[in-house]
């Protein structure tokens, strides 16, 4: 019986299931529970203590299903997805009200004046939620934080965080318990750690980085081979299951990097200080030590727990400065790594790994958070060289848990999987790429990837570079968490996992202490791990939710200095309301409706072509086409930037087209 039909047979014979609740405008709910074709419906009566997003149980009515829908009552909130919310303050003598700023239906919070934390009448403020008896019609709640009205820019970071379900600060009690911790180096401790601090180890991060969680150590051997250290701050020496410490982590599963500010998984005493791998201070690290042959061959692995010092904190633009002067502090042992690095990366790709690309931007801000300048970051050997050693430390972990049995059964692990390209986006991406001349094998897995890598090499530098790559990457399936190992498609690897960043990844947290039961062959098999890689895929998807808002927020912020400008633009999608249009000096995406265009012609979305066509011109706005647009509107409360099309007089039909359509009026 396949799962789908035992899970329904199973819903049918049970009372009350646990899903999620999907909460409309209007105020009608849905539960939907994972397995059920259908989701449950739930009147707004019947949504009890329920908040949109809330995984809750609800209770079937009997008189569901035999051809009617599915309809149910919330019975109990199993885990709330969000406690904190953004409103405003209604104070009425000695009550007040919290209401939330929430297009989801959702009732006020009583506010006992004890906890308005000096709050007055209309403020905005972040409440959260205290309790909620079955005695109480209404939840109780306690404010925050007051926002401030004259910083606009902070307020609306704040708004994005909260939106996303992440809090804005630690509990009280969570800050207590990092500051109890002891940065001490015991002689205890070191017992159990091999010491690599006589060893050259440095650093490489961004020039704006405050936690370091990786480092890379290197010596000569007597053999003639290179010892090469990958180091990793152990936060799980420090964080301990199911402290309070823990517990905070976890459910905030990720760190959030927004324009201005990083949301961090940790409190600063352990990300900024305690676990940071800085310069001139032993740090406990978790290490994977690799013996390489001077041809890129390993010889030799280790892993376990030790002690580090680094000698140095260098950024990226120092170690891509030494690449290419061949000059600099320590630049052998730099021009080795880099050397061996670009060895690693050739064998992936010729293994089957994608070469897919991405530009990112990051913001010039002024003092008060508003964007004055946007950079595009680009991607250099210097960080290809510390991407490769981490994919390399990796991989290892990952190959080693997998080889593990307990009980004859894989040890329960989060593994970081990337499953294979979806076949209906594929086939109409491929006969897209054909149209530029470049062909197509989806034979087989394999042969999709080698279809890929020689793609993105012959198109590099080409007009339609640019769509096909955005095309391609809309053809993956997203990379997850998940106990069950189908391998990572888009790296080539059979097993792979997060080991690296523990200080901002909470599965990191996790493969660390799993790592170490490995290590001590005491394996506590952990019966929730799938659940827990659900939780941390969720709190990434919606981390990343909130980095795009806050960049589309400051992008729209950036434009709105340069309405009735024009720019060259390339067109970075298409629907049948119009085309989104994406600057090439800033990035910055807006949208042209068909509306603006009905003037010249009457357009229709081609699907196959990926094209608006104009139905008695045949002008075509095709994406990856360059165009010259106008910016027209710039709405932040909306993080919508609003274009219009310029035409290019003398080269367009639409230009005839338009002085017909006005002679015809005219007579």
């Amino acid at each position: 019986m396949s799962k789908d039909k035992t899970t329904k047979k199973k819903s049918s014979q049970t009372s009350t299931v646990k899903g999620k609740l999907d909460i409309s405008r209007s105020g009608m709910a849905y539960v939907i529970v994972e397995g059920m074709d259908k989701d449950i419906v739930v009147r707004p009566n019947d949504i009890g203590r329920g908040f949109h997003g809330d995984m809750v149980k609800v209770q079937i009515s009997p008189d569901s299903g035999r051809g009617r829908r599915t309809e149910g009552k919330v019975t109990e909130v199993v885990t709330r997805n969000q406690t904190t919310f953004i409103g405003n303050i209604s104070l009425n003598k000695n009550v007040a009200f919290f209401k939330a700023a929430t297009e989801k239906p959702m009732p006020d919070f009583y506010i006992p004046i004890e906890k308005l934390n000096g709050a007055a009448d209309g403020e905005r403020v972040v409440a959260k939620i205290v309790k909620w008896d079955k005695s109480d019609k209404k939840p109780e709640g306690e404010v925050v934080s007051i926002l401030k009205s004259e910083d606009v820019n902070d307020m609306a970071m704040k708004e994005i965080l909260i939106e996303a379900g992440f809090p804005l600060a630690f509990e009280k009690a969570v800050l207590d318990d990092a500051m109890k911790l002891s940065e001490t180096i015991t002689r205890e401790e070191l017992k159990k750690r091999k010491d690599y601090r006589d060893i050259l180890t440095f650093t490489i991060d961004p020039v704006d980085a405050k936690d370091f969680d990786d480092a890379i150590s290197i010596r000569n051997l007597d053999n003639g081979n290179y010892e090469i250290g990958v180091h990793i701050a152990d936060v799980s020496h420090f964080v301990k299951p199911d402290s309070i410490l823990d517990k905070s982590a976890y459910e905030r599963a990720t760190s959030v990097y927004l324009p201005d500010r990083v949301n961090p998984m940790l409190p600063e005493k352990i990300s900024n200080e305690l676990c940071s791998l800085r310069p001139n201070e032993d740090k406990y690290t978790f290490s994977v030590i690799f013996q390489i042959t001077n041809r890129g061959e390993i010889k030799h692995k280790w892993i376990g727990r030790t002690i580090i010092h680094s000698n140095h904190r260098y950024t990226y633009e120092d170690v891509q400065t030494i690449i290419e002067t061949n000059d600099g502090l320590n630049h052998k042992a730099i021009l080795l790594l880099d050397k061996l690095a670009k060895g690693f990366r050739a064998e992936r790709f010729e293994a089957g790994a994608i070469n897919f690309s991405s530009q990112e931007v990051r913001f010039q801000l002024d003092e008060k958070g508003k964007p004055i300048g946007i950079v595009i970051k680009e991607s250099k050997d210097a960080h290809k060289l510390v991407e490769e050693f981490m994919l390399l430390a990796n991989r290892t972990i990952a190959e080693y848990v997998s080889r593990i049995k307990i009980n004859q059964e894989p040890v329960p692990f989060p593994y970081r999987i990337h499953d294979t390209p979806d076949d209906e986006k594929l086939k109409p991406f491929a006969a897209f790429a054909k149209k530029f001349g470049y062909t197509f094998n989806i034979h087989d897995d394999a042969a999709v990837a080698a279809s890929f890598n020689n793609l993105l090499k012959d198109v590099s530098g080409k007009p339609e570079q640019h769509v096909l790559e955005q095309l391609g990457i809309r053809t993956m399936a997203k990379a997850v968490y998940t106990s069950k190992n189908i391998g990572h498609y888009g790296l080539g690897f059979e097993h792979y996992c997060h080991f690296t960043s523990p200080i901002r990844r909470y599965p990191d947290v996790m493969v660390h202490r799993i790592l170490q039961e490995c290590l001590d062959k005491n394996v506590k098999p952990d019966k929730k791990m799938e659940e827990k890689c659900k939780h941390c895929s969720d709190r990434e998807r919606k981390a990343m939710e909130a980095e795009r808002a806050s960049n589309k927020y400051k992008q729209v912020e950036f434009m709105m200095d340069y309405l009735g400008d024009e720019f060259d633009g390339i067109i970075s999608g298409v629907a049948s309301f119009g085309f989104f249009v994406e600057t090439v000096l800033h990035k910055c995406e807006g949208m042209v409706t068909v509306r603006d265009l009905n003037e010249f012609d009457e357009f229709k979305l081609d699907d196959a072509d990926y094209a608006l066509v104009g139905m008695r011109t045949g002008k075509k706005f095709r994406m990856g086409d360059a165009v010259r647009i106008k910016v027209v509107a710039a709405n932040l409360e909306k993080r919508q930037l609003d274009y219009h099309w310029v035409q290019d007089e003398g080269k367009t039909e639409l230009n005839v087209a338009k002085a017909k359509k006005q002679t015809k009026h005219k007579k």
